[in-house]
């Protein structure tokens, strides 16, 4: 049998002999369930940046700055000494300077791999498009709704007590 399949030898089979697996029988999966249950993680929830991996991209970008002044330093022949007082100097700079303020907006800018500065831009942009339109902070999706099937209920149970009182 050729790779245990059934054929002795492909020879004189008309097949070239490659074994190929049965895809169109599929093991049904465990616990499957099409839709989820739960209707609170159904919402749609902005994604939180980490605040650690934000403050370590930040100094990164920071100490590749210093790295360019040291290296543009040594190029020019300057001496230890000075190349020391010019990096601390322009570390010192940036690090007191980096408040989230000043940070001009790049959200465009951002490359596949920066989630966390994404998701902040992101969240940034609602706050402002928040505050622009005004809506509070403690709004709910779909309060509107929610709202208006109350008042209905409450005018369905007068009409009810007026027809009894009235009776």
């Amino acid at each position: 049998m050729s790779s245990n399949v059934g054929l002795t030898t492909p020879r004189g089979s008309g097949t070239s002999g490659y074994v190929q697996r049965n895809l169109s029988q599929l093991k049904p999966r465990d616990n499957f369930d099409p839709y989820p249950k739960d209707y609170d993680n159904m919402k749609h929830r902005q994604r939180k940046p980490d605040e650690e991996i934000l403050n370590h991209d930040r100094l990164r970008e920071i100490e590749v700055k210093v790295f360019d002044l040291r290296d543009k330093l040594e190029d020019e022949g300057a001496d230890e000494e000075e190349i020391e007082l010019q990096t601390s100097a322009l570390r010192k700079k940036l690090t007191a300077g980096g408040d989230a303020s000043s940070k001009p907006d790049r959200k465009g800018q951002f490359k596949p791999h920066q989630v966390h500065e994404l998701a902040a831009a992101k969240i940034e942009e609602s706050e402002k498009l928040r505050k622009a339109l005004g809506i509070s902070q403690d709004y709910e999706e779909g309060s509107h709704w929610k709202k208006e099937e109350e008042r209905l209920r409450d005018g369905l149970g007068d009409r009810e007590t007026e027809k009894k009182r009235g009776r």
